[in-house]
């Protein structure tokens, strides 16, 4: 059974699934745990009924059995440092994981995350142990549901976001049509406008529609046929698609205006071992950066992270921490607050690859068609 038991949990690691907040209140005091198994059970019995499923080693399954109520709490994506808390990751006590949130009591009195994407409080119904896991099973007493966000999502062992996929365009493929294109929207406003601009010259009747995107969303559209191509970091890209390569983007040290180190050529990773690091949080990105500390034997000093590529160069140009990039042409610039300026890393340093992407075996459109030419010649690639 040990082989089929492993089978099963890495199997069940690629079932995507939002990230809650269980949370319990009254008699027995306040708990709660991070939960991925959540779901709903029916809407058309006497109230919603829905289920969660707790490890019963976990500090929240005797309290939720004893107070006899107990809240779903869906995270926005986010609230990572939520989950990691609730989770165990940060050693907090029972009572101190509340510390990271706002909460208000729930019509059972249990706590509701003020700033959730839904709120569901819950009286429990029933609790059936199943091997190591109780299925909690609750009538819903109050709904509270934000006007708009993105659930945080957990699969293949790590944290994903759920992409805003764009609306499908035109699958007739009629002349007129335009052709659509999902580019990272860290690279961008410095690739695309001479893209553009080839492509114009070479081909001035097609149109092209543009969707500006993280690594993931632009995968995801490509897959589900939403964008005929996909100008992407060549970072965990599925084999269903088919990889052109067109660029080699070599990683530089981003300082602010005055630093010590800008008197060099070529800036140490170990030089800033001790100064905050501004992370640019972003699918592909982020493993990337992190990997480029690995590889070199150092750990980061992390200060914050940001998804922003503007905002992580307005923290660096605030004297907040240094930062890591791969765009092309961003390393120096004015900003409100200050200046930033590049310099390359010193030392061997592994690059990342800008590929162009399809789909295997995917009939492209005429205007596809055309656009694949064009970046191509633009990057001299085949």
């Amino acid at each position: 059974m040990t082989g089929l038991r492993q089978a099963f949990i890495d199997g069940m690691s690629h079932a995507a699934s939002t990230v809650s907040i269980v949370a319990t209140d009254g008699p027995a005091g306040r708990a709660g745990v991070t939960v991925s198994a959540m779901s709903s059970v029916s809407a058309d019995t006497s109230k919603p009924t829905l289920l969660v499923c707790v490890n019963q080693s976990s500090a929240a399954a005797a309290p939720i059995i004893e107070n006899g109520t107990f809240t779903v709490n869906i995270l926005r994506d986010n609230q990572v440092k939520v989950s990691d808390t609730f989770a165990g990751r940060y050693g907090h006590s029972r009572e101190a994981k509340f510390d990271c949130a706002d909460w208000s009591a729930g019509e059972t009195g249990s706590p509701m995350l003020d700033d959730a994407l839904s709120n569901f409080d819950c009286r429990l119904v029933s609790d059936q142990l199943v091997g190591t896991h109780h299925i909690f099973m609750g009538e819903v007493e109050q709904v509270r549901n934000a006007r708009a966000g993105r659930a945080l999502v957990y699969a293949s062992r790590s944290y994903r976001a759920i992409a805003n996929l764009p609306k499908p365009f035109g699958k007739d493929k009629a002349d007129g049509v335009a052709s659509r294109l999902a580019c990272l929207n860290t690279i961008a406003q410095t690739i695309l406008p001479d893209i553009l601009r080839r492509h114009q010259q070479e081909f001035p009747s097609e149109q092209v529609e543009i969707w500006d995107s993280d690594q993931d969303e632009a995968l995801m559209s490509l897959l589900a046929g939403d964008a005929e191509l996909a100008l992407a970091y060549d970072r965990d890209v599925p084999e269903s698609l088919l990889s052109t390569p067109l660029a080699k983007f070599e990683p530089y040290i981003v300082l602010p205006e005055g630093h010590s180190l800008l008197q060099q050529e070529e800036v140490s990773l170990q030089d800033l071992a001790d100064d905050p690091l501004i992370l640019l949080e972003t699918p592909a990105s982020r493993d990337y950066f992190i990997s480029v500390f690995s590889n070199a034997g150092i750990k980061p000093n992390f200060g914050m992270s940001v998804r922003s590529l503007d905002l992580v160069r307005s923290l660096v140009a605030g004297g907040l921490g240094y930062s890591i990039l791969v765009t092309p042409n961003m390393g120096v610039g004015d900003l409100s607050c200050g200046k930033v300026q590049a310099r390359p890393i010193k030392g061997s340093v592994e690059p990342i690859d800008l590929v162009l992407l399809e789909r295997k075996g995917a009939d492209l459109s005429g205007p596809a068609k055309a656009l694949r030419k064009s970046i191509c010649n633009l990057f001299q690639a085949s």
